[in-house]
């Protein structure tokens, strides 16, 4: 299956959506296998549940989101890309983790304001060896992170690393960069 779908590939409305650089880089640092059980919490528009759900054909994808014009946009997306191992559920992150099986990745692109209480949860939740990435468009959830993950230090091994991306844009004879905003990926393996 390939990766990278475009951005205009997906049906989108008024809810963030992951950019396809972006995408890019989180689902080859997720390391993603065949076979995968992956969550995707805050899933948004669904791009990245889409993409993962792409990877593993005879794995299974859990989009967890708790807004209910992000959940018809996400189904909508799976419907418009034909994926039967998606599966959406409503609800805050740390009640829609507690019944599902355990996971082999786990990606967080929201959290609510409640990133330790869902960090907690996906520390039960994930495989030894299992595969976290974070994506933080503020320094505050940066901060949240990386400040659990140093009182975690024997739960993960990880990495961080900040992404800029611009996109050339036409401007009458010109082309001109136009930035979009830098996110710090977190890639975090279980080691406990």
């Amino acid at each position: 299956m390939k990766l990278g779908l475009s951005d205009e590939a997906f049906i989108r409305g008024k809810v963030p959506m992951t950019k396809q650089e972006i995408r890019i880089l989180t689902l080859v640092k997720a390391q993603i296998e065949a076979d995968d059980v992956i969550y995707d919490i805050g899933a948004g528009t669904g791009s990245l549940s889409i993409e993962a759900a792409r990877l593993a054909p005879a794995g299974h994808v859990y989009a967890i989101e708790r807004k209910k014009e992000a959940v018809a946009l996400i189904e909508a997306n799976g419907a418009h890309f034909g994926l039967r191992n998606l599966s959406i559920i409503e609800a805050e992150a740390r009640e829609g983790l507690e019944a599902l099986p355990s996971a082999d990745v786990i990606l967080i692109g929201g959290s609510g304001g409640h990133l330790e209480a869902i960090l907690d949860s996906a520390a039960r939740k994930l495989r030894r060896g299992g595969r976290l990435v974070l994506n933080c468009i503020t320094v505050q959830t940066l901060a949240a992170a990386l400040s659990y993950l140093h009182a975690h230090a024997d739960l993960y091994r990880y990495e961080a690393i900040q992404v800029q991306v611009s996109r050339l844009r036409r401007v009458g004879p010109y082309d001109m960069a136009e930035a979009q905003n830098p996110i710090y990926i977190i890639t975090c393996t279980k080691e406990a």
